[in-house]
């Protein structure tokens, strides 16, 4: 009689899991480029003086963070297509990373724009004003002065904020994504639902990996800014 449990199925599964890591990677590379962008346009508009725009900003970035990804991502997958059926435009054929890279996109954005919001409003406002008053035009008291000391600040949650959008992309495989934990899905799929532990495991021991690296580089990070930014405080 087989085992229930074989830690061989373990070893099996790292080879066949490990090339599609670079689906997961890719869906949160993009996820983040867009997204970051969005948040710092939400950013602004919070952080500036239209009271339109900041309804605007805090209605999207509430409504983001209250809607659970999975039915978020099944709101982009189905509602996309539905809306633009309307327009006589056609999405069945586009593939599904581009739902799923919009709803990371769209979720990453709403906890950056937070993440830009709370960094810059952590600098004192009278480093701008002093910068400007020995002669740095606007732009490059931002630029020199107020963006290095925010972005330092804003290190620590962009890294758990990027942790997070790793974890969660893992749901893509429910709309027919082969990532890596789609692949997880499909290798147990071979094996008729048996050892579904073992692969499961193998599964979490990449995502811990993943998650360590992208922490202890955080950490780095932010120690080697941090020291440039105590250099400058004692000159």
């Amino acid at each position: 009689m087989e085992k229930y449990f074989n830690e061989s199925f373990i070893w099996e599964s790292f080879p066949m899991l490990l090339p599609y890591v670079k689906v997961t990677f890719l869906v949160a590379g993009l996820s983040v480029l867009f997204g970051t962008v969005l948040g710092f346009i939400l950013a602004a508009m919070k952080l500036g003086n239209s009271k339109i725009a900041q309804k605007v900003a805090n209605g999207y970035i509430t409504a983001l963070r209250c809607t659970p990804s999975i039915v978020l991502l099944f709101l982009v997958y189905y509602g996309l297509p539905a809306l633009a059926e309307n327009f006589g435009l056609l999405l069945d054929n586009v593939d599904k990373l581009v739902f799923i890279v919009i709803t990371f996109s769209l979720q990453f954005a709403a906890a950056m724009a937070e993440v830009i919001r709370s960094a810059y409003q952590s600098i004192d406002k009278g480093q701008f004003e002093a910068a400007v008053s020995v002669g740095l035009s606007n732009f490059q008291a931002y630029r020199r002065i107020i963006f290095p000391q925010a972005f330092v600040v804003a290190l620590p949650n962009f890294g758990n904020s990027l942790l997070e959008l790793i974890k969660e992309g893992s749901l893509a495989y429910t709309i027919g994504l082969i990532d890596v934990m789609g692949k997880a899905s499909l290798i147990i799929d071979g094996r008729f639902n048996a050892h579904a532990l073992e692969t499961y495991l193998a599964l979490s021991v990449i995502y811990w990996v993943i998650s360590i690296v992208i922490e202890q580089l955080f950490l780095k990070l932010e120690k080697i800014f941090s020291k440039g930014k105590q250099v400058i405080k004692t000159t």
